[in-house]
């Protein structure tokens, strides 16, 4: 097998000095996989692989998150962690124009443009992380810290409370 082709992602790593390791799960090609089984996929507790969602602020401009892939994003929580007023999903027709990247491929790293970008606060609590590598079926691992400080993030309570039934 080839050398795998580096992504927007994998660029921005490298150029960043952010250590890394890519890992390849299996997936029909150009259809996104839901983040648990990506994450079953590897062998991996979903705690620590995290899924990126964009948003868009009620002042116009995007937002990232970062959150486990088990996750429900707390929008409430979401908006008050960028200081908006309200933020809402990104419609899917329009992620790639705003990111560079498809749904179900879009990576915190290596966006068209660098938007805020804030993890769940839960991210600092993992030894590793691990997010999107900037297509489908492509995840890159690296030390959360290091990941935040490259996209000059932070961290947040971001994600809906649990509730037990």
């Amino acid at each position: 097998m080839g050398k795998e082709t580096k992504t927007n992602a994998m660029r921005f790593l490298e150029k960043n000095k952010v250590p890394y390791t890519a890992h390849e799960y299996p997936h029909e090609e150009g259809v996104a996989v839901d983040g648990v089984h990506v994450a079953e996929s590897m062998g991996q507790p979903p705690a620590c692989v995290f899924k990126t969602l964009v948003t868009k602020g009620a002042g116009g401009s995007y937002f990232v998150f970062d959150i486990p892939v088990a996750e429900e994003l707390d929008l409430k929580a979401a908006a008050r962690a960028v200081g908006e007023k309200s933020v809402a999903m990104l419609h899917v027709a329009d992620i790639n124009k705003v990111t560079g990247y498809v749904r179900g491929g879009c990576s915190p790293v290596g966006m068209k443009k660098q938007f805020v970008t804030v993890f769940d606060e839960s991210a600092l609590a993992q030894e590793k992380i691990y997010v999107s590598g900037g297509r489908i079926g492509t995840q890159v691992c690296c030390e959360p810290a290091a990941l935040i400080r490259a996209v000059r993030g932070k961290t947040a309570p971001i994600t809906m409370p649990h509730t037990t039934a």
